[in-house]
């Protein structure tokens, strides 16, 4: 009988080490160079068959059993954001204006400690496990790229599982929905172009501004009055920019944001009173609207007998624990999504704040850290959970 917990526990040195190696050394999507050759390293020295450079700097490592059985696909992402980091941590960022500021530095370190502790129990494993670390999560298309390059084939994985370190709850909260997890994200820029003047005689204008600002208040109105009231959605205009000088007009202003949605009836209803609402107070105020829309991610949904399995390894590790079974769920997106809608799996959460020692900012926040206990939780869950299904294969 494998202790996970222990072996967790005695392996966090390691996992520190890695991560605070990590978080010192952040590097964006795509460039995650001196990233990967730790990683590669690291499971070379176990002595499995790693590959590199799968979508530019993305790893993927083969940890075979001695019986055959299903092949599992562990993912853990590897990049950073472009945020200059104001923890003043020993372990801070030492590269200006990027930093681990979103808990992937921890995902990565996690699974290298996952690689170990099944790599030494291998003898006792069915099936392979496919280790994935993947570039660019951030909005960039590694899990995409990834996909192309084939990280679903050769061999083909059975069951798909991750994990996020997550600042919104405290450490020792565990959430495993089955079903809807996180939600699906499209991109939209907006262009409003008008007939630009003199402030001082608007009247001979049609102002982008004006028009602009009936836009972003309607588009309030969808989730609001178009979605029902038990369903989610989000529809926030983040960035607006229009203008140069305080007495003029401008010609055009330009709108981003984000739609957030799970359902796909809903996600459908949002982008048709999206597109209906934006060209058609456009054209009441006498401007011409352009719509840019891009699909960032689907929802990630798990698959329920996958959730309901990594729940009860989840509760029999940590009886004491609080985990969270009631679907818990939330707007922030994840690519991890274009694996999951190609094979089964299960995205779960793991508690990573401690208000005492005050790592609790926010994810994307330039004081973002974490309770670094969490880390062995993570571990001894994900390894448990691989183990489980591959010697207990899924119906």
């Amino acid at each position: 009988m494998i202790d996970y917990i222990n072996e967790a526990q005695q392996l966090f040195p390691y996992t520190q080490s890695i991560r605070r190696d990590f978080h010192k050394h952040p590097e964006l999507g795509f460039r995650e160079l001196r990233t990967s050759e730790i990683i590669s390293r690291e499971l070379n020295e176990l002595g499995l068959e790693v590959r590199n450079g799968v979508a530019e700097t993305g790893v993927v490592a083969l940890l075979k059993g001695i019986k055959p059985g299903p092949v599992v696909l562990i993912r853990a992402d590897m990049d950073a954001l472009p945020i200059v980091e104001e923890t003043n941590a020993e372990y801070a960022s030492t590269v200006p204006g990027v930093m681990h500021a979103c808990g992937h530095d921890g995902h990565s370190a996690i699974l290298l400690t996952v690689a170990k502790i099944l790599n030494a129990h291998k003898d006792d494993m069915a099936g392979t496990v496919k280790l994935v670390f993947q570039p660019a999560e951030e909005g960039l298309g590694g899990a995409e790229r990834m996909i192309i390059e084939g990280v679903l084939k050769e061999p083909k994985p059975d069951v798909t599982l991750a994990l996020h370190l997550w600042n919104e709850k405290p450490v020792g909260w565990i959430g495993i929905s089955q079903g809807s997890s996180m939600a699906g994200a499209e991109i939209f820029k907006i262009k409003i172009r008008g007939k630009g003047g003199h402030g001082a005689a608007p009247h001979l204008a049609n102002d982008p501004i004006l028009a602009s600002a009936q836009i972003i208040t309607a588009l309030q109105s969808i989730t609001s009055r178009n979605i029902p009231p038990l369903k989610s959605a989000v529809v926030s205009v983040c960035t607006i920019h229009g203008g140069e000088a305080f007495n003029v007009i401008p010609q055009e202003v330009q709108l981003a944001g984000t739609i957030r949605t799970f359902d796909l009836e809903v996600r459908d209803k949002v982008l048709e009173r999206f597109e209906v609402i934006v060209f058609g107070m456009a054209e009441t105020m006498g401007c011409q609207a352009e719509i840019e829309l891009n699909r960032l991610t689907p929802a990630v949904i798990n698959h329920f007998e996958t959730a309901a399995r990594v729940q009860k390894v989840a509760q029999t590790l940590y009886p004491s624990a609080y985990i969270d079974n009631n679907n818990y769920t939330t707007m922030g997106s994840e690519d991890m999504a274009f694996m999951m809608e190609l094979v089964p799996g299960c995205f779960f959460f793991i508690g990573s704040a401690n208000s005492e020692k005050k790592l609790d900012a926010s994810h994307h926040h330039p004081l973002f850290d974490f309770d670094e206990q969490a880390l062995s939780q993570a571990v001894a869950i994900l390894a448990a959970s691989a183990m489980d299904i591959l010697n207990n294969p899924l119906s």
